[in-house]
């Protein structure tokens, strides 16, 4: 159709979506599908997040709050920065918006204009090439090595860079590989971004689920230059299990906060108010409910790594955060799109194909289910494998 715009026309649709509603249609016509596809925590929210947005609602707080975010919530925000990650930001200069995704996307349509280049680490998640092309930009991708555990080098970065650079988006702990940027590669790929005043994107949803000794490290907060480089991103949904609640922030230099709250402004005018009252709650409240969370996957993750090294025709790297693996499935001999369309017609097991993040030699496997799923669906995976 002439009238949709040669922008969108090149936009593609979610294969992650795609997958899990697939699944979801089979599930409603009372198929047995194993789901390592999703992207959610199979737990509830907690309840007195909820309450707190019951609360809201009750107390009529129902009605339009500023673009960037109710007081209580940006000033919460404000301080979780300074306790987390060793930032100072003050609450103008944070916005809360409809979810990390819509954050991510009006950080780069503040920063963005018509062919200026993004550079963007493959394996990547899948809407970061989109909403670079949404804006007028070029998506340039770097393809990292399974061998350096799926991480943008900075010799990459600036092999990639070219005078229209404008931004570079980073996404650690990382969806779909897991992977997390150490603070010294932090500081080399910093150092780069710096050399051509190039925008950093960082997307920081998934720091709260870290295993082991690894750490999160926030690379605004390696140096005043960097900080006024950088634009930092997080949410709601996977550490809270908030993920229908779609609330996330950015969090900016003033004068990008302020472009970004613009945005946001004349698109969506804010988040849905009752909602961040629940947030506040969310911050403010016990965080148990994070450190039993992560301790749960990470049993999850373990098991599923041990079921994983045991199939001899895949690869795998062993993750460090978030609840995917990344499996490399090139020796089956099969593109990721056919391969996870066999996987879920015959064997009954949703995964989500490589293609989706750039690179189609492999798969990503969710472990944020139960282990009964897990077990189940990784035995027809391996079925699967050995029969290929």
């Amino acid at each position: 159709m002439d009238s949709i715009s040669s922008r969108i026309q090149e936009v593609t649709p979610s294969l992650t979506l795609a997958v899990t509603n697939q699944a979801k249609a089979m599930l409603a016509r009372g198929e047995e599908v194993y789901g390592l596809a999703g992207g959610e925590p199979e737990v509830d929210t907690p309840d007195h997040i909820k309450a707190a947005a019951m609360l809201a609602i009750q107390e009529g707080k129902t009605k339009y709050t500023a673009a960037g975010g109710i007081p209580e919530l940006r000033s919460a925000l404000s301080e979780k920065f300074a306790a987390d990650n060793n930032l100072e930001y003050a609450a103008n200069q944070i916005c809360v918006t409809a979810g990390a995704k819509m954050a991510c996307f009006n950080a780069i349509l503040a920063v963005v204009e018509e062919g200026d280049e993004v550079i963007i680490p493959t394996p990547y998640w899948v809407s970061y090439p989109e909403m670079v092309r949404i804006a007028g930009g070029k998506p340039v991708l770097v393809e990292t090595k399974e061998s350096n555990g799926w991480k943008m080098t900075a010799e990459q970065f600036e092999d990639a860079m070219t005078p229209a650079t404008k931004m570079v988006i980073l996404n650690s702990p990382g969806n779909p590989t897991g992977a997390i940027y150490t603070e010294q590669e932090l500081r080399d790929i910093g150092e780069v971004a710096l050399s051509e005043d190039i925008v950093i994107l960082s997307d920081e949803i998934y720091e709260k689920l870290v295993y082991g000794e690894n750490k999160h490290v926030s690379i605004a907060s390696l140096s005043k230059d960097l900080y006024d480089l950088t634009i930092t991103v997080n949410g709601f949904s996977k550490a809270y299990s908030m993920t229908g609640w779609r609330l996330g922030y950015t969090a900016a230099p003033k004068p990008l906060a302020e472009a970004i709250e613009k945005i946001q402004n004349h698109s969506v005018s804010n988040a849905t108010s009752f909602c961040q009252y629940g947030a506040v709650a969310a911050l403010k409240g016990n965080q148990g409910f994070i450190s039993d969370l992560r301790d749960e996957y990470d049993v999850k993750r373990q098991f599923v790594l041990s079921r994983l090294k045991a199939i001899n025709n895949i690869r795998v790297v062993e993750p460090k955060g978030a609840f995917y693996f990344f499996v490399y499935t090139g020796q089956l001999g099969l593109k990721s799109m056919n391969l996870t369309d066999k996987l879920l017609s015959r064997y009954k097991v949703a995964a989500v194909p490589g293609i989706a993040f750039g690179y189609d030699e492999g798969i990503r496997l969710s472990y944020c289910t139960t282990l009964d799923v897990l077990n189940e669906g990784l035995t027809r995976f391996e079925q699967f494998c050995r029969e290929h």
